[in-house]
């Protein structure tokens, strides 16, 4: 943010992410830290505070692990859950190929050391491993979970 003081470049990034929520262009996810910190050209405190001063204002909320979201919209499961439901589709079968980290970035909008963990947390389980060629494949099929 060229030509900004120190003090209010929080304050004008939050009053510009504000503005593209009203406006639709930002309408689930925001963008990554790391994004936001390349698109405004500022550090990470500096964007931790006006995400802050966002949420503050009731017009984002934190998911631990997942992000930043509008507030009111979005899946708010655990990405863990949310990627272990790709096993519970009706193509998932025991042997089959599970998708590469950076398919799982770019289809969950996470950070590579989330998906990382929720592999992790898979593989902990026996639900999927390394096979043939450094290539991730299915082992087993999660139980159905139960309707709340």
């Amino acid at each position: 943010m060229p030509g900004a003081s120190p003090r209010g470049t929080y304050l004008q990034i939050s009053e510009s992410l504000r503005q593209k929520i009203e406006k639709g262009k930002i309408s689930e996810a925001l963008p990554s830290e790391a994004e936001l910190m390349r698109t405004y050209g500022v550090g990470r405190s500096t964007v931790g505070r006006a995400l802050k001063a966002l949420k503050a204002d009731g017009v984002i909320e934190s998911v631990q692990g997942a992000g930043w979201y509008v507030t009111g919209t979005g899946d708010r499961r655990p990405l863990v859950e949310k990627v272990t439901d790709l096993l519970r589709g009706p193509d998932a079968e025991v042997g089959a190929p599970f998708p590469s980290e950076n398919e799982l970035c770019e289809q969950f909008a996470v950070s590579r050391t989330a998906v990382r963990s929720a592999i992790a947390q898979m593989e902990g389980r026996g639900l999927i491993a390394m096979g043939p060629n450094r290539r991730r494949q299915v082992r087993a099929l999660p139980e159905e979970q139960a309707d709340s």
